[in-house]
């Protein structure tokens, strides 16, 4: 079952999350990987700044999360995450098409540049990577990262996003 997570639920959020990036350990940048990929009070920062957390539920467990946010004349995929031991059973491509059945606007995501995974599933779900100049670009214009962890991410878009573009 897919639903809009509640803020109350922030400690399950956080519970996927950090399971599903552990992935990223030895992967991304030392400066960007801790512990604990993510803390409560950047969560809830990230959810004040708009955006809205769905889940994916098994049996009432939160077993996956993404999260999607407007701006301006596109919408963010934000936080996309499965637990580990939940991984390639289809909870985020399920997710994604949930996502995207909601959103009348263009679609872009930033992921890691070596999250391979992650960029080889946005890719199979219909998502096109956009060229280094334009990733800097649309970086800059819709999300608020740092210069050295733009360098290292990418962005990907959905159809509507290139026949726009």
């Amino acid at each position: 079952m897919i639903k809009r997570c509640l803020e109350v639920e922030i400690n399950s959020i956080l519970a996927v999350i950090n399971d599903a990036a552990q992935a990223y350990h030895g992967v991304i940048p030392r400066v960007s990987s801790h512990d604990s990929y993510m803390d409560r009070d950047e969560l809830s920062k990230e959810i004040r700044s708009g955006v809205q957390f769905w889940g994916y539920y098994v049996e009432e467990n939160l077993v996956g999360v993404m999260g999607i946010q407007d701006k301006q004349d596109v919408t963010l995929i934000r936080h996309a995450y499965v637990r580990t031991s939940k991984r390639r059973s289809g909870v985020g491509t399920k997710l994604l098409e949930w996502l995207e059945e909601r959103s009348k606007k263009p679609m872009l995501i930033g992921t890691w540049a070596n999250a391979k995974w992650a960029i080889d599933f946005y890719k199979k779900n219909g998502y096109t990577l956009v060229s280094a100049e334009e990733r800097g670009m649309l970086l800059e214009k819709y999300w608020t990262v740092s210069a050295s962890q733009a360098e290292a991410s990418v962005v990907l878009a959905d159809s509507k996003w290139i026949r726009s573009g």
